[in-house]
């Protein structure tokens, strides 16, 4: 998606109030303390170990940092990852 559909997409989204996580195709991610994490409206796993898993999303590459990671469950839309969690960044 480019710069300026993206931006009327966002303006239009603020105006009608409706999620972005839908209208822009953005990931929402929710973090339940240090050992949960739930991943919506991501693209696929690129990257699976119990120190790291790197999961795409529409506004790029989401890294999950810990230790004994596992993947508890996959959805087409949603992934729940489990463990020691020490970080998350894009």
């Amino acid at each position: 998606m480019n710069k300026k559909t993206y931006k009327i997409k966002e303006t239009l989204s603020n105006a009608l109030e409706l999620p972005k996580d839908i209208i822009l195709d953005v990931a929402k991610v929710t973090l339940i303390g240090s050992d949960s994490i739930t991943v919506e409206n991501h693209k696929g796993i690129l990257e699976y170990n119990e120190d790291q898993i790197r999961v795409n999303t529409g506004s790029g590459v989401l890294i999950i940092i810990g230790s004994k990671l596992n993947i508890k469950s996959i959805l087409q839309e949603e992934i729940t990852i489990t463990g020691e969690i020490n970080s998350v960044g894009y």
